[in-house]
């Protein structure tokens, strides 16, 4: 295979100024922002299909869908060598909106000293979190209303979960009582702490980036949408990116682009495009057989994620979202949504969660909780409700280390990956913290009048070895890959602060693959970010104002 020129025997041809290949968070966001120029001509490409898919728009529905083939990658990872050789399973969504389509919707923008420490880093200097602020705020409508921390006229639409179940009312008061924190906003002024969470919902539906974002871009009528195409290499003119060619079921497209080719594909896909057409490692380059275009070393490696475990618990009373799985009340659920938008099928079931840390000492909050009011177990692909309550606990700041590799030249056969997952000790040491945390939390007594036996066979009184074991049985992932096509100046850089690749023009990367070091929470929020300030530096604006905010800060 060849990374050269652009494919004669293309079977259609498409002029643009501008190529985005992707149309998950990050494509739709720089559709929407450098559509602002009427005079572009902008090229979107999706490999999955439309999002509509009505189980995509319903909040509840986000248990179907994120495990449909139609609408999901659905990768596993290569055998994980520190959770016993087990593969991953790593859902990322192939359909328009990406991830944002198919996710639960949780809003987290991270810690402000994530960023701060991104600025710390060679060449970064202006991704400190008051750089980052006014896009967070300028991107968003908050139900909460608008304020130092919080936007009130953005086209993403977040509201704070609001379904009322009393497990929700204990799980924020054992968090009180176990002195882990309650913050009535973490993404506002103290970021510490359990809370209710925000999640990318408006008025009872999903709001994802299509929604918020490409839906206004295609409504101009300078940007194109087009789906079902799956882009094969990047074409050059010798440094410059001259465009993509794809395929489109039995028909080769080629789209040529005269001013940008950007890569919005996300933490697998970007790094595999980028090999396929040549840029990477060399010995994994020539490995397949591919013309090497550039030698980047860092195309593909520092992979991260949030490695995962679901803490789940028997609930003495029956609550009326444990039966919704039954026929008649999933038929009820879903006309009371068709009707009102309320009810179960409203809610993203994750409505409350947070920050916390793993021992008095950590610098800031290293794990995080996601908190839903029912249990669950997976029957082949069914999911079956349990009359239970579940507690995910993710380790938030990985020291471990993965990367993706091309399993052969063909662009069609998927990527290989390997996250190492708490390959490095202290990841495994903050992971069996954070379980015995959770098991704190579950002890209080906001708890005694709801809380049944363990349906996980470790207890509080289970040793850390044993705890241990059980963890590298039961990691999985929050679904956070990034990193692997990082932004900075540094030998181990792909692209630069502005999103250039290397070496070359009019090629970009924009996605959570550029993101330094993960941050900690869940990743679509600070996507859609770096997608705005992409879109002002691709476009040469000032970037935003800094805005400095203060927040709470318990130093260790």
């Amino acid at each position: 295979m060849s990374s050269g020129a652009a494919t004669a025997s293309a079977e259609e041809v498409i002029e643009a100024d501008i190529v985005i290949v992707g149309a998950g968070s990050a494509g739709c966001v720089l559709a929407n922002r450098l559509g602002e120029d009427m005079a572009l001509r902008i090229v979107v490409l999706e490999a999955g299909p439309p999002d509509r898919d009505l189980m995509i728009h319903v909040p509840a529905g986000v248990h179907k869908v994120w495990r449909d083939p139609s609408l999901n990658w659905n990768y596993l990872t290569d055998s994980e060598p520190h959770l016993a050789q087990r593969q991953v399973e790593m859902p990322r969504g192939r359909v328009v909106g990406g991830s944002s389509s198919i996710n639960s919707m949780v809003y987290m923008r991270g810690h402000p000293l994530d960023y701060d420490a991104w600025a710390e880093l060679p060449g970064l200097g202006h991704w400190r979190y008051a750089d980052c602020l006014p896009y967070f705020k300028a991107g968003e409508t908050s139900d909460r209303g608008g304020d130092t921390w919080r936007g009130e006229s953005g086209p993403l639409g977040v509201s704070v979960g609001r379904f009322d179940n009393p497990l929700y009312d204990a799980f924020l008061a054992s968090g009180e009582q176990a002195g882990q924190g309650v913050t009535s906003d973490p993404n506002g002024f103290n970021p510490e702490g359990v809370a209710r969470l925000d999640a990318t919902r408006w008025r009872g539906r999903r709001c994802s980036a299509a929604v918020a974002h490409l839906r206004p871009a295609l409504a101009r009528g300078n940007v194109r949408l087009k789906t079902g195409v799956q882009v094969e290499r990047v074409l050059f003119d010798g440094r410059r990116a001259s465009g993509v060619v794809g395929v489109a079921g039995d028909r080769t497209l080629e789209v040529r682009a005269g001013r940008e080719v950007i890569l919005c594909g996300g933490a697998i896909n970007s790094p595999q495009l980028l090999m396929l057409s040549g840029i990477g490692p060399s010995a994994e380059i020539a490995r397949h057989g591919i013309a090497l275009r550039a030698e980047i070393p860092g195309v593909g490696c520092h992979l991260q994620d949030h490695a995962s475990v679901i803490l789940q618990t028997a609930c003495t009373r029956a609550f009326p979202i444990h039966k919704v799985d039954q026929p008649l009340r999933k038929a009820a659920a879903g006309l009371q949504w068709v009707f009102t938008r309320q009810g179960i099928a409203a809610s993203n079931i994750w409505e409350a969660g947070g920050l916390i840390r793993s021992r008095d000492t950590a610098e800031y909050p290293d794990l995080q909780y996601h908190f839903g009011p029912v249990g669950f177990e997976y029957e082949n692909d069914r999911i079956r409700l349990r009359q239970a309550f579940a507690l995910h606990v993710d380790q938030l700041r990985p020291r471990s280390r993965g990367s993706v590799t091309l399993a052969s030249a063909n662009p069609l056969e998927r990527a290989r990956m390997q996250f190492n997952y708490l390959e490095h000790p202290l990841d495994m040491a903050e992971m069996v913290a954070g379980v015995r945390r959770a098991q704190e939390l579950v002890a209080q007594p906001a708890f005694d009048a709801l809380r049944g036996e363990s349906l996980d066979p470790i207890s509080c009184a289970s040793s850390d070895t044993d705890i241990e074991r059980w963890v590298r049985a039961n990691t999985s992932t929050d679904f956070h890959p990034c990193g692997t096509c990082r932004m900075g100046v540094g030998d181990d850089s792909v692209v630069d602060p502005e999103f250039r690749v290397h070496g070359f023009e009019q090629l970009r990367v924009v996605d959570a693959s550029v993101m330094p070091r993960i941050v900690s929470g869940n990743l679509n929020a600070p996507t859609q970010m770096i997608a705005a300030r992409a879109a002002d530096a691709i476009a040469g604006k000032p970037a935003l104002a800094p805005r400095h905010a203060d927040f709470a800060f318990r130093a260790h």
